[in-house]
């Protein structure tokens, strides 16, 4: 079993700041100005009934006292604004390394090992996040009504307020975007059921998650998907059409699934005709293209126009890349393709990685083919079996491993 360690620790619930203290400050605040519009009515009343009123000095003494008082109360809510901002950077930064340790786990996943890879907790920081983050928006606009009430030379509030919601917004915005994720990459039930591994015409399944459990009921959230939305460079790679549709709407706790979620079920690809030839290219030759079918990847993304108390954002996130195969005996390249990517891969967006794959050491692969052998037996190899394994087929086990060398390998490692 792999294990992880979270960077939060065991009492994360300190971490996640309360603008609790913000919003004390906040009604003192309105408190003192609500006093201060009492008593100027009240002086500018005497003023205008009686201008030679000698306490009308005394009281306009007063009145400044009180100002100075709102000045220095707004001061002090700023401040703490600005540090609760910056507390939020600090949890964002957290939140987004503890998912790219999660995407890393659900990587190997998909090649065989042993992952814990359930969102459970990771949806409930996020969302917690996100309450606190929208709580302080809601305490924003409130301190932003106050300042329509009082205004006075030297306000802080005009400029500054102004600058701190849009810091917040942009905050809101980078946290939603990260916590749009594929929890179930692309899987056909039949006849493979491996990961990333799709075939023309034969259905498969994806699901993708919005970890912040926030949404509005008079909103619908539907989700687009696409197949290659950034094909500008992939010269002589296949297109395809999503059938029967390529949206739906995400819904929240579902009696099966809890959470923000939007399945994909029974969705199958159809390769579009090429101009001019009739047919589509499920037998790609050398001139189509400049990789074969089974080194071509494909990424399938989608979009979420999310809205959620007057925040609006476009959320998208893509699946790792999946290879296409249109005929049965095309499976095992196809895997061989996955594994390698998967191994080596740096970018999941690098849809020509095999334009130039690079090599790899034997410790990656045996690190992969144990997994493999794992997934298939419920048991790895130890280090004498991978090393004996390794001579067989590689020889020097110090040498790094070209990719057209050890696909055959890769492409068997199923029965090994």
């Amino acid at each position: 079993m792999s294990r992880h360690v979270h960077l939060f620790p065991l009492t994360e619930h300190v971490l996640w700041f309360a603008p609790q203290g913000l919003k004390n400050s906040i009604e003192q605040l309105e408190d003192v100005q609500e006093t201060f519009n009492f008593r100027f009515t009240a002086f500018k009343i005497l003023q205008s009934s009686t201008p030679s009123d000698p306490s009308l000095k005394d009281k306009w003494n007063e009145l400044q006292a009180m100002i100075n008082l709102v000045d220095c109360c707004r001061k002090d809510v700023l401040a703490k604004i600005q540090g609760l901002l910056g507390r939020a950077d600090t949890l964002r930064d957290l939140l987004v390394l503890e998912l790219s340790m999660w995407q890393d786990r659900q990587r190997r996943a998909c090649l065989g090992d042993v992952c814990d890879t359930s969102l459970q907790q990771l949806e409930k920081w996020y969302t917690e996040s996100a309450e606190d983050l929208f709580r302080l928006l809601w305490l924003l606009r409130t301190l932003d009504e106050l300042r329509q009430k009082i205004t006075y030379e030297g306000d802080p509030l005009p400029l500054q307020l102004c600058q701190l919601k849009q810091r917040l917004q942009e905050q809101m915005s980078c946290l939603l975007k990260s916590a749009f994720v594929v929890e179930i990459q692309p899987k056909m039930p039949f006849p493979s059921r491996r990961p990333l591994l799709l075939k023309t015409s034969n259905k498969f399944s994806v699901r993708v998650r919005l970890l912040v459990k926030l949404m509005d009921q008079d909103h619908k959230m539907e989700v687009k998907m696409e197949i290659d939305r950034d094909s500008a460079n992939l010269v002589g790679f296949r297109r395809f059409n999503i059938l029967p549709s390529n949206t739906k709407t995400m819904v929240k706790d579902r009696p099966q699934v809890e959470g923000l979620v939007c399945d994909f079920s029974h969705i199958t690809l159809k390769e579009q005709k090429c101009c001019g030839s009739g047919k589509g290219k499920g037998g790609k030759g050398a001139s189509e293209g400049s990789l074969p079918v089974t080194e071509e990847l494909h990424v399938i993304t989608f979009t979420l126009d999310y809205c959620y108390q007057g925040l609006k954002c476009q959320l998208q996130t893509s699946t790792l890349p999946v290879v296409i195969i249109s005929n049965a005996n095309q499976v095992s390249s196809a895997w061989a393709s996955i594994l390698w990517f998967n191994m080596l891969g740096a970018d999941p967006k690098n849809q020509l990685f095999f334009s130039n794959p690079p090599a790899a050491t034997w410790a990656k692969l045996s690190e992969v083919l144990s997994w493999q052998f794992s997934d298939a037996t419920k048991r790895g190899l130890d280090m004498d079996q991978l090393k004996m394994i390794g001579e067989k087929l590689c020889g020097n086990v110090g040498q790094v491993h070209g990719w057209k060398s050890q696909a055959k390998i890769l492409s068997g490692s199923r029965s090994l």
